[in-house]
């Protein structure tokens, strides 16, 4: 199996497996009960977060758990929006936002907001001159995803939180950092964000676990409410399987950090390479992140791309996984034309991508050409 797809989700490595299965067995305490076992359990859930907490750059009381990246964009937005309601009521963000904030920012409209949806450039990006353009004195939130989810178009956030610093304005910062997360050197520091979402199953741990960076001193309104875990932020029992499991990936990834980026970016490079070579029609979309590449070949079917390549057991995608197979929302903001997104695959990679996977793509994709040309 060729798997190629780690933009949708990636396999759980072994390290996090172990994990959880020792957090499931042996360390299986509630972390708010009192007696030895919960009082292990504690621990284990303290040196966890400090973990993740470390690979994000920030401090572990800056770090809530979630179930995933969508309720920490949920959250991020609903509550953030909210914490600044009596400043104003306009938010910014963009075209090109994952379904967990497009759909937050539908909410929000419903509440009374005004939401400015910018358009992104040809990379799928979102310019900074765009978020000038659109501030105004009664911003109370910006939104705008760090490495887009699609194209791999990175997003200078740190441009954007200076320009609110500049006009002195009291906006709230928000990115989704979900695609970004241990894929793209970042710290909440050098990003200048306030909120920051990331998400277990994107770096080899399991689904079910996320976590947002919330800056020391932020108060937002729980978005799930209980009991007092997690500092009073979010009830509910800590999902500690999971949560070791997300450590665990960390532990494993964070060092490696800039050698699997720079893996990455030149298996990217190759494919490109190799592909522009056998097809002369192909097209990049867009990208940036050196884990996402983003392709087209015009006036072919995304879908049957993709089950050429699945009878080789080669898997990518045609756009978010989210979409269940609808029309990409990014790549029509985008402005290209339906033929162009009706023929576009999203290529995933991740650490344990190899030059077999990298041969494999290349030479089905070649196949399918040469063979749906000749039709």
């Amino acid at each position: 199996m060729h798997y190629l797809d780690n933009s949708a989700t990636t396999r759980v490595c072994p390290e996090a497996a172990e994990a959880a299965l020792q957090a499931m067995t042996v360390c299986f305490g509630n972390p708010s009960s009192t007696h030895t076992v919960g009082r292990e359990a504690k621990k284990l859930l303290d040196s966890s977060r400090a973990s993740v907490a470390k690979a994000v750059g920030c401090q572990p009381s800056e770090l809530v758990f979630t179930s995933c990246g969508s309720e920490s964009d949920n959250w991020a937005l609903l509550s953030g929006a909210e914490y600044g309601r009596r400043k104003g009521r306009h938010i910014i963000s963009s075209e090109a936002e994952h379904d967990a904030v497009r759909r937050s920012l539908d909410l929000l409209e419903e509440r009374g907001f005004e939401v400015t949806r910018l358009k992104p450039d040809r990379t799928g990006a979102v310019p900074v001159d765009a978020v000038r353009t659109a501030l105004r004195e009664d911003t109370v939130l910006v939104s705008l995803m760090l490495v887009n989810n699609e194209t791999g178009a990175i997003t200078d956030i740190p441009g954007v939180s200076a320009l609110l610093r500049e006009a002195g304005s009291p906006a709230l910062l928000h990115t989704d950092a979900v695609q970004a997360f241990l894929k793209i050197p970042f710290s909440p520091k050098s990003l200048g964000a306030d909120l920051i979402s990331i998400s277990g199953h994107k770096v080899h741990a399991p689904k079910g676990i996320g976590a947002l960076y919330i800056q020391g001193g932020l108060r937002l309104k729980p978005f799930v409410c209980g009991g007092g875990q997690e500092e009073g932020r979010r009830a509910g029992t800590e999902a500690m399987p999971a949560i070791a499991a997300f450590a665990a990936a960390c532990e494993a990834a964070f060092p490696m950090l800039y050698e699997n980026a720079g893996k990455m970016r030149l298996q990217r490079a190759e494919i490109i390479r190799r592909l522009q070579t056998d097809i002369p029609e192909l097209q990049i979309l867009g990208g940036g992140a050196p884990h996402i590449l983003s392709l087209s070949l015009p006036g072919w079917r995304s879908e049957v791309l993709m089950n050429y390549l699945e009878a080789r057991e080669v898997y990518v995608s045609k756009s978010s996984a989210c979409k269940k197979g609808g029309r990409s929302h990014v790549l029509s903001a985008m402005g290209l034309n339906a033929k162009t997104i009706d023929g576009a695959l999203r290529i995933g990679l991740s650490r344990y991508t190899d030059d077999d996977d990298i041969a494999a793509l290349c030479l089905g994709l070649r196949d399918a050409y040469r063979s749906l040309a000749h039709r």
